[in-house]
C-alpha cells in the first residue's frame, strides 16, 4: 500500500462545508432549507475574507451585491433576515466584522440549523477572529 502521493496526483480537495450542504439537502423545501442554504452562503462568502485567501476587495463587493439580491428572494424568517443582511455586507469588510456578524448570525438562525452546521460556522468565526 503506498503511503505517500504519487508525484503526478493531484491534492485532494476539501469541501469546508459539508454538515451546511447536507443540511440544506436534506431538509424539504420551505423556510428550513432556505435559512440552510442562506448559511451556506454566507459561510462561502465569509471564507473569501479569511486568512491568506482572502479575495481583492472589488471581487469581495460584487459578490456581496450579488448576494444581498439572492437574498432578498428567500422566504427567510423575519428574525433571521437582518443577520443575513449584515454578514453579507459585512464580508466586505474586515475579518473581525465578518467574525461578529457571523456570530449574532448563529445567535439568530441556530434553531434552524443542526449541530454540525452550528459548528461549522463557529468554527469559521473563529478563524476569522484569529486573522
Amino acid at each position: 500500500m503506498l503511503t505517500e502521493p504519487l508525484p503526478y496526483a493531484l491534492e485532494t480537495l476539501r469541501f469546508p462545508f459539508p454538515a451546511l450542504a447536507a443540511l440544506a439537502g436534506r431538509l424539504p423545501l420551505g423556510g428550513g432549507r432556505e435559512v440552510a442554504l442562506a448559511s451556506l452562503l454566507v459561510a462561502r462568502l465569509a471564507q473569501g475574507v479569511a486568512g491568506g485567501d482572502t479575495l481583492p476587495a472589488a471581487e469581495r463587493a460584487s459578490r456581496a451585491a450579488g448576494a444581498k439580491v439572492w437574498l432578498a428572494s428567500l422566504a427567510l424568517p423575519a428574525t433571521t433576515r437582518v443577520p443575513f443582511a449584515r454578514c453579507v455586507e459585512s464580508t466586505t469588510g474586515t475579518p473581525l466584522q465578518v467574525a461578529g456578524a457571523l456570530r449574532s448570525l448563529v445567535a439568530a438562525a441556530g434553531a434552524h440549523l443542526d449541530g454540525p452546521s452550528v459548528q461549522e460556522l463557529e468554527r469559521l468565526a473563529r478563524q476569522l477572529a484569529g486573522s
